[in-house]
């Protein structure tokens, strides 16, 4: 199944400024913790925090209740494959990217992530809500793309294929095992380590396009190959998705389970990289 999606995943907030009460509005996702919203949010934006909602188990049954379940909760928010959807947090961070791939995997046709978030809406001066916007829930579930998640089995089966690339996103402790954060430290065997802060300017928005491409080829990740990313949990990953997103990558997939289920299953291969 290949996937409709918007040709930049990014919005600026002044553009979407000058679409907040039109008739072109998105529907506005907050994605920061609650306590954060409640303090002040974008003019328009409903709340969700799909923070801890994960899935360490990529098989089968679990993937497809994981896909439900999250499904169910952009209705609740009011997602409909007609209206496009901008979602945001404090910089262009993990949870928001996280959501993103989320609508992407649904297949929403027009999700864009606030590049720079709430703090640079904040620094460009642009106004700021304290009155929530209560959601119009919708029948909308999404229909999964299995070409934008891995598994655990599709993963193990890629290791010796030359068409494929892994990508660890996480830190470079994690990466070299000395910090462990499961049942096992190191990594995907024959992963490369790009770690997803690298994807960012210092203000918290996406460095340039050309300045990514770099990044990316110069670790032999390029987009004749397949990419497989991942992290903890998969939001990182997901971070590392939007990067190549950006720079037109036609097969990205985010192994949601990432380390958490590769490491706690100890009849998968790991390797403990030297450090340099």
């Amino acid at each position: 199944m290949t996937s409709v999606r918007s040709s930049d995943p990014l919005i600026t907030p002044r553009a979407l400024h000058d679409l907040i009460g039109t008739a072109l509005q998105p529907l506005i996702i907050d994605l920061r913790p609650a306590e954060q919203f409640a303090h002040g949010q974008i003019p328009g934006a409903v709340h969700l925090d799909l923070w801890g909602v994960s899935l360490i188990d990529t098989s089968e049954a679990p993937l497809r209740a994981f896909t439900w379940m999250i499904g169910h909760l952009f209705s609740l928010r009011g997602v409909t494959p007609e209206r496009p959807v901008v979602v945001y947090e404090d910089t262009s961070g993990v949870r928001a990217a996280r959501a993103f791939w989320l609508l992407e995997y649904l297949g929403h046709p027009n999700a864009r992530l606030l590049d720079g978030g709430f703090a640079l809406w904040q620094a460009l001066d642009l106004p700021i809500s304290s009155d929530p916007v209560v959601p119009k829930p919708s029948s909308w579930h999404g229909t999964a793309h299995p070409d934008l998640v891995a598994t655990w089995q599709q993963v193990r089966d890629r290791l010796d294929d030359d068409g494929t690339v892994i990508v660890d996103t996480r830190s470079r402790d994690e990466y070299y095992g000395t910090l462990v954060r499961a049942r096992r430290g190191g990594a995907i065997p024959g992963a490369v380590h790009l770690d997803w802060e690298h994807n960012l300017m210092p203000d918290g928005h996406f460095k340039p396009v050309d300045v990514l491409r770099a990044r990316y080829a110069a670790a032999g990740v390029t987009p004749d190959k397949t990419v497989v990313t991942y992290c903890q949990g998969g939001y990182r990953a997901a971070h590392a998705y939007v990067a190549m997103r950006l720079l037109g990558y036609p097969d990205v997939r985010n192994y949601t389970g990432s380390w958490k289920e590769w490491g706690d299953r100890e009849d998968l291969p790991i390797e403990k990289p030297a450090t340099p």
